[in-house]
């Protein structure tokens, strides 16, 4: 699988090891930045991440930041994409299964790599459920509010 993977200065470790998990997996990773531990903008990042899956180049992304918060809001600035926040395995399923997520995002602060592994192992396997969830997954990329009058 083709994985696009991006954080700011405060998860570049976990992004390293992620990156590294990743290959050893069979996975091709482009690693969108940062390169140092110097002080970054996260959404620089996040919007960067967010184009390289919406464009297709990659079919899944990974977004990385100290809480998870800030890169996840950042990705999900883009229609294309469906940014996942998640802290455990059940989450990184649900988000795949019911949402149909392209993105997961995690808090370096927050989650150990090896759950982070664990939510990225999951997240990878899952296929989305489709059926009954696929009304409201293209709602997502196209919001309206029913009841409402324009």
């Amino acid at each position: 699988m083709r994985i696009a993977i991006a954080s700011d200065h405060a998860a570049l470790d976990m992004k390293a090891a992620l990156v590294d998990w990743l290959q050893e997996a069979g996975h091709e990773v482009s690693d969108l930045g940062p390169m140092t531990a110097d002080s970054v903008d996260y959404p620089d990042f996040g919007y960067k991440l967010a184009e390289e899956v919406a464009s297709g180049r990659a079919e899944r992304g990974v977004a990385l930041c100290g809480s998870g918060i800030g890169i996840s809001m950042a990705v999900n600035r883009n229609p294309a994409c469906r940014c996942a926040l998640v802290s455990e395995g059940l989450s990184a399923k649900l988000a795949r299964e019911h949402n149909d997520a392209n993105v997961i995002a995690m808090g370096a602060r927050l989650v150990g790599i090896e759950i982070a592994k664990d939510c990225l192992d999951v997240f990878l396997k899952t296929p989305f459920g489709g059926d009954r969830h696929q009304r409201r997954v293209d709602k997502l990329s196209a919001p309206q509010v029913e009841g409402t009058s324009a």
